[in-house]
């Protein structure tokens, strides 16, 4: 299998190392503008970059599309068009998805986006906790003060600070898709937002979102790039049941009725964690849902998500004003 990864940022280089350690036979190259990243990768990963597509003289089986936002449909155009099976990163926005939906099917290309928290194991046993046939109610704070997503760069120059693919829109991509897997498809929704930072930024910094979910299951959603302090709190709630998460595998409670107290959940998986990232950003979800994607391609696997669910989500974060 030949594989080239486009876009040799941190998610790049994150998505080399996990496919080199899952698949060590297989041969990966890359694709990035600028020499500084190419150079370190090639360093790194001993793989041979290129500037652009029209250098790679290759066979190439499976494209990772690692790039801005902004960027990806181009890119996976480019990719279908030369019959790569595509991965994706999140797209934020919903350029060229019918088209770029079509070509994958005319070219049989499999296109992979990525949710990465549906590969959590801790949201796996939550959604097998949540009984659908009671109503609960959910409150789930996500923020972390812009700046501080990646401190060696500026945030104005990283896709987060734009507009279009803002940290507020990004962190409701990543966290509507396992939200609305869990207690159903949202049928109304109200917002509030405002900015409270001094930040250059031509967004709001904080929403309070409320959510009613089709089965009548009942959300209050906070999400801000304001806190200082990196926060993900998540309780759900219902008649003789009570769930707590703070982001990491070793958080994850359930109240236990017989014992009159709060449990921790003993999970299966050997947690791996990159220091350079929040506590709560695990790598054992991003090595899963690689794997998912290789399952798709070889093996004729449904994934979990995919591009008609995205656009839905996509969709629902308009409504919201993010």
């Amino acid at each position: 299998m030949n594989v080239i990864v486009i876009g040799l940022g941190s998610m790049g280089k994150r998505r080399i190392r996990l496919i080199h350690e899952l698949y060590p036979e297989y041969l990966i190259y890359g694709i990035d503008e600028k020499e500084e990243r190419r150079e370190y990768v090639k360093n790194k990963f001993g793989i041979q970059c290129y500037k652009s597509f029209l250098e790679v003289c290759q066979h190439i089986d499976c494209a990772f599309v690692c790039t801005s936002p902004l960027s990806h449909a181009a890119i996976i155009r480019e990719c279908l068009d030369r019959k790569w099976h595509t991965f994706t990163e999140l797209n934020l926005v919903p350029d060229g998805y019918k088209e770029n939906m079509s070509l994958a099917a005319k070219n049989k290309c499999n296109l992979f986006l990525s949710s990465t928290f549906l590969y959590r194991e801790e949201i796996q046993y939550i959604r097998t906790r949540i009984d659908v046939g009671k109503k609960w109610n959910y409150i789930y704070h996500i923020g972390q003060y812009l700046p501080d997503w990646h401190p060696w760069e500026n945030y104005k120059d990283f896709f987060v600070g734009n507009n279009r693919t803002n940290g507020c829109r990004e962190i409701l991509a990543i966290e509507l898709p396992w939200l609305t897997n869990i207690f159903g498809c949202v049928k109304e929704i109200s917002t509030y937002s405002n900015k409270i930072t001094n930040l250059s930024i031509g967004f709001n910094d904080n929403f309070i979102i409320q959510l009613i979910h089709g089965n009548e299951c009942k959300g209050v959603l906070i999400v801000d790039v304001v806190s200082p302090c990196a926060v993900r709190k998540f309780e759900a709630y219902t008649e003789g049941s009570y769930i707590s998460w703070d982001g990491t595998p070793d958080s994850l409670k359930e109240y236990d009725l017989s014992k009159k107290s709060l449990q921790t959940v003993i999970l299966s998986e050997k947690t791996e964690h990159r220091n350079e990232y929040a506590s709560f950003i695990i790598e054992n979800a991003y090595r899963s849902e690689i794997q998912e994607f290789f399952n798709v391609v070889l093996k004729g696997d449904k994934p979990l998500y995919g591009f008609e669910q995205d656009l839905k989500i996509l969709n629902l974060i308009d409504k919201i004003g993010a």
